[in-house]
C-alpha cells in the first residue's frame, strides 16, 4: 500500500464500509463481507484528475460525461474536474447543477466541476462567480481561452480570493501564439510550420505571478511546458506568492519530435496531428525542467489535460487539425515514463487535492485516511501493455501512442466501495 498522504509505504489490508475506508492495516480484512486479492500488486488512493474535458454538453459526439468517466477509471482516476468549454459554457448555476446531475446518474467516477471565469469564456465581463462556487464550482478557468485583460485577471483573483477558490489560467499569449500550431524550434522550421514560442506561455505565467502577489489570493498555473514558466513559478513559490501548477504527462515524456514520427509509434509519421496539443510539445531541456519542477515541488502535480476529439478532427491537414491528446487511459504509463513510480503516485493523489484546496469539497480525498472516500486503484507496476486506441473507453482516440509499449497497469479502481472498473 502506498499513502503519500499519509507517509505509508507499507504491506497492508484496506478494508472498506459504507463507501469509505474503515481500517487499514495488518488483517484489516478479517471481518470482510467480500474481497480482492491484490497480492503482488499495489494499492493506493484513486487517482485525481484536475484538467479534463469531458465536452458535455454541446460536443457529445466528441466524449460524453459517461464515456469519460469510463475511461477516468480505466486509468485509475477515481476523480475528475471538468473543464468549462462546453457549448453552452459552464458558466452558470444551472449549468453546474447539469454536471452534478449527469455525473450522479451517468458517470463511473466522481466529477467535480470548474466553472468559468467569464460569461460565455468571452473574456469581456465576469460570470457570478459567488453563486458558482456556492452550487458547487472548484476553481474558475476559461481554459482554451486565456485572460488576455490583465485588468479582468485581476478583478477574477480579487473576487476569487474573497470566495477562497483558485483561478487556474491557460498562459498563453494571443499575441505572440497567434497563427502557431506547434512549438516554434527546428521542427517548426523543418516541417514549414508556424510556431508558438516558449515567450507566449512565459509572459503569461509572468503576468499572473505579479497579480496573484498583488491581490493576495490563488493562481493555479495550467499545463506548465517550458523551463522559463517553472523558473518563474519556483521563484513565486520563494517568495510567498500563492502559486501552484500542474503539468501534464505529454509534456513529461515526449517532445516536439513527436510530431515527425521520429519517438513513439512505429512507423510514426511526420505532420503527427496526434501529437498537436496546446501548450504544445516542447523541447528535451524544457521536458528536463519540467521534471525537475515537479521533483522539487516548483510543479504540484500531473494533470491529464485529457482532450478527446472526433476522428475528422485530426484526419487532416496539421494547421486545421484540432489541438489536444485522449489522455486520461494512458496517463500512468506515460508518467512513468519520466517518473519513478514513488514521484508519479504522490503526483496523481494528493497533490492535485492540495493544489487546488479539493479536500474542502471532499474531505479525505486523494487518502487512505481512516474516514475518507472509498476510492482505491489496484496497478501492476510491472505489466507492460501496447496502447490500442481503438479499445480506449474514450469517445477520442486522438493519441500519438498507438502502438507504443507502456509499463505499470491499472488493474482494479474502485470509487465510492464500488468497482468501477476491473481490467484483470
Amino acid at each position: 500500500m502506498i499513502d503519500p498522504a499519509n507517509s505509508v509505504d507499507a504491506t497492508a489490508d484496506v478494508l472498506i464500509a459504507d463507501s469509505r475506508i474503515a481500517e487499514v492495516g495488518p488483517n484489516s480484512s478479517k471481518d470482510a463481507t467480500a474481497s480482492i486479492d491484490a497480492s503482488g500488486l499495489i494499492v493506493c488512493p484513486g487517482f485525481v484528475d484536475i484538467h479534463a474535458h469531458l465536452r458535455e454538453p454541446g460536443f457529445e459526439h466528441k466524449e460524453t460525461i459517461a464515456s469519460g468517466t469510463l475511461a477516468a477509471a480505466r486509468g485509475g482516476f477515481t476523480t475528475v474536474c471538468a473543464m468549462p468549454n462546453t457549448e453552452p459554457p459552464i458558466d452558470s448555476a444551472g449549468m453546474i447543477e447539469f454536471i452534478l446531475r449527469m455525473a450522479q446518474t451517468q458517470g463511473a467516477v466522481r466529477v467535480l466541476p470548474i466553472a468559468c471565469i467569464t460569461r460565455g469564456r468571452a473574456g469581456k465581463e465576469l460570470a457570478d462567480l459567488a453563486e458558482l462556487a456556492q452550487v458547487g464550482a472548484v476553481a474558475f478557468t476559461d481554459d482554451g481561452a486565456p485572460i488576455a485583460d490583465p485588468h479582468l485577471m485581476r478583478r477574477a483573483l480579487e473576487y476569487a480570493g474573497m470566495l477562497g477558490v483558485p483561478v487556474t489560467d491557460h498562459c498563453e499569449d494571443p499575441m505572440l501564439s497567434a497563427g502557431g500550431v506547434m512549438h516554434e524550434g527546428w521542427v517548426s522550421t523543418r516541417l514549414g510550420l508556424q510556431g508558438i514560442p516558449a515567450s507566449a506561455e512565459e509572459t503569461m505565467v509572468a503576468r499572473d505571478i505579479a497579480l496573484a502577489e498583488a491581490t493576495g489570493s490563488h493562481v493555479h498555473i495550467a499545463h506548465v511546458s517550458t523551463a522559463g514558466s517553472v523558473d518563474t513559478i519556483r521563484l513565486a513559490k520563494s517568495h510567498g506568492v500563492r502559486v501552484t501548477a500542474e503539468v501534464t504527462p505529454h509534456h513529461l515524456a515526449l517532445t516536439h519530435e513527436a510530431i515527425i514520427g521520429s519517438g513513439e509509434a512505429p512507423g510514426g509519421l511526420a505532420y503527427d496531428t496526434n501529437a498537436k496539443v496546446n501548450p504544445p510539445l516542447r523541447t528535451p531541456s524544457d521536458v528536463a525542467a519540467c521534471i525537475e519542477g515537479l521533483r522539487d515541488g516548483t510543479i504540484d502535480c500531473i494533470a491529464t489535460d485529457h482532450a478527446p476529439h472526433a476522428i475528422q478532427d485530426k484526419l487532416c491537414e496539421f494547421d486545421s487539425a484540432a489541438f489536444g491528446i485522449s489522455g486520461l487511459e494512458t496517463a500512468l504509463g506515460l508518467a512513468l515514463r519520466a517518473l519513478s513510480l514513488e514521484e508519479a503516485i504522490p503526483a496523481l493523489t494528493i497533490g492535485p487535492v492540495r493544489a487546488l484546496g479539493l479536500d474542502h469539497h471532499v474531505e479525505g480525498l486523494g487518502t487512505l485516511s481512516v474516514g475518507a472516500p472509498g476510492d482505491v486503484v489496484l496497478l501492476d507496476p510491472d505489466a507492460e501493455w501496447t496502447v490500442e486506441p481503438e479499445v480506449f473507453a474514450s469517445k477520442g482516440k486522438n493519441t500519438p501512442l498507438a502502438g507504443s509499449t507502456l509499463r505499470a497497469r491499472v488493474m482494479i479502481a474502485i470509487y465510492g466501495g464500488r468497482i468501477a472498473f476491473d481490467g484483470r
